[in-house]
């Protein structure tokens, strides 16, 4: 039997190093965006590629169910990569840089911010999509890692991980989305999830 023991804490000290360094502050900023978006019933669009489109998906399940089934008011968060049919009529037809902003032209409202989530903070099609709706004056929430990239550079709010690992980026990138749903539940919803 293979001994992965000291590989398996290395990761998690890893994780816990990177944990203690990020910016509260924004992820406070973040929370009080969303709560404010709930309030006037904006929508929040949410989209990333491959780990980061389930990633998205899963904030669009955790937000519109887990914490919309205990409030009056229901967020709207709207995953763009979440319609295959759809992203792929538009990758063939114009092009796979395309598929994020093109589901935005016509439907971005005032009002409504953009979630980009990208470990490296340079996937074009997410750049594409945030840089069209900050054209457009919408606000921007990026959520990266390594870097930051394009992405971090463009966004009116940085949920960032600062390591070079797409690994603990994207574990991070869920513990923000739990992380926030687990205080709006007790918070919005009155459940309290974290029992000592």
């Amino acid at each position: 039997m293979t001994d992965y023991t000291a590989q398996i804490s290395a990761y998690i000290e890893k994780e816990r190093e990177i944990l203690s360094c990020l910016n509260i502050c924004q992820i406070n900023a973040v929370m009080n965006l969303l709560e404010e978006k709930l309030a006037a019933e904006n929508t929040i669009f949410v989209f990333g590629n491959g780990g980061s489109a389930a990633t998205a998906s899963h904030y669009q399940n955790d937000f519109n169910k887990g914490i919309s089934e205990y409030t009056d008011k229901k967020f709207r968060f709207q995953c763009l990569n979440d319609n295959v049919a759809t992203m792929m009529a538009i990758a063939n037809d114009i092009g796979y840089e395309e598929i994020f902003r093109f589901q935005l032209r016509g439907r971005l409202r005032p009002g409504d911010i953009c979630i980009g989530i990208s470990g490296s903070g340079n996937s074009k099609n997410v750049v594409n999509a945030v840089q069209y709706a900050k054209s457009q004056g919408n606000q921007v929430v990026g959520i990266t890692g390594y870097q930051g990239g394009k992405l971090k550079e463009i966004a009116d709010y940085s949920l960032h991980v600062p390591i070079q690992s797409m690994q603990i980026t994207e574990d991070i990138h869920m513990i923000f989305d739990h992380l926030m749903m687990s205080i709006f539940y007790k918070t919005m919803c009155g459940i309290d999830h974290i029992k000592e």
